[in-house]
């Protein structure tokens, strides 16, 4: 028994630290466009997000693949810019009431199949708008969907709405390829990482492009060596409890805490679920 004491105290300490590694959560935007770049995205390794925008050529075949690789779908809602730029199909902007812009949402998101979660594509302006985040929020409640704000405003005010809501929410911290050279890429995937150790966890967005393919296809599989965890969004923000079931939405997160079979996830971002 003496002799099974330091090796018991070992595997203890292996898992109390598995449990505390810090959390990269990675999602890829514009998913639709092209099927090829869609692909290559979908086929990076390990628990990656994928935000699929509505109407889109390739938008519903894509969904079906990350869905059937074991990724996570969210709908990447195309929404008002302050310029002016228009967001795509099935925009949501200020000229909407209520109505229009519920029928609106539903529409996007009845489009993509699989669909967990939702974060804003463009939304600049509105983003900015407490009225329409309002209606947002409230239709993601009903449905069971989380948030993810993609911060495209400083002066967003989607995330405290979302917290207002009882919405389960994260916000984007790094934008990965605003500058699309390997070398810009890197960098950003190293600020997520320090971003990470600080926070306990940190969220980035990418795209498909073909640089920001082959940056992570090389870094990803080196994060566990590395001290990171990769996260779905939705485990991450599983609160912990009773075994999860199989889910399709987030009926298990809003009204049935669970946890993973695995290490308790890090729940810092989860709002208050009343």
């Amino acid at each position: 028994m003496k002799k099974l004491l330091p090796l018991l105290l070992l595997s203890w300490l292996s898992l109390a630290s598995h449990a505390e590694l810090p959390s990269i959560i990675i999602v890829i935007d514009d998913i639709g466009h092209s099927y090829e770049l869609g692909q290559q995205a979908i086929q990076l390794p390990g628990p990656i997000n994928y935000a699929v925008l509505p109407h889109s050529p390739n938008g519903q075949r894509l969904a079906e693949l990350a869905h059937q690789q074991g990724k996570e779908v969210l709908l990447h809602a195309p929404m008002s810019t302050v310029d002016g730029t228009p967001a795509g199909p099935g925009e949501l902007g200020p000229q909407l009431n209520q109505q229009q812009f519920i029928y609106r949402l539903q529409q996007n998101l009845n489009n993509i199949p699989y669909v967990v979660g939702l974060n804003n594509h463009m939304g600049s302006q509105l983003t900015q708008m407490p009225k329409p985040m309002a209606w947002l929020m409230a239709e993601l409640k009903r449905q069971q969907i989380y948030f993810l704000d993609s911060r495209t405003s400083p002066l967003t005010v989607a995330e405290q709405t979302a917290q207002r809501y009882h919405i389960p929410h994260l916000k984007r911290d790094v934008f990965l390829d605003n500058q699309r050279s390997h070398a810009a890429i890197t960098k950003q995937f190293e600020k997520l990482l320090r971003l990470a150790n600080k926070q306990g966890y940190a969220v980035a967005i990418g795209h498909p492009y073909p640089e920001t393919i082959a940056v992570l296809k090389q870094a990803l599989p080196s994060l566990a060596l590395r001290g990171y965890k990769q996260q779905l969004v939705s485990r991450f923000l599983t609160p912990p409890s009773t075994p999860c079931p199989a889910h399709n939405s987030l009926d298990y997160l809003l009204n049935k805490p669970c946890r993973d079979e695995g290490p308790t996830p890090n729940t810092a971002a989860v709002a208050t679920i009343k």
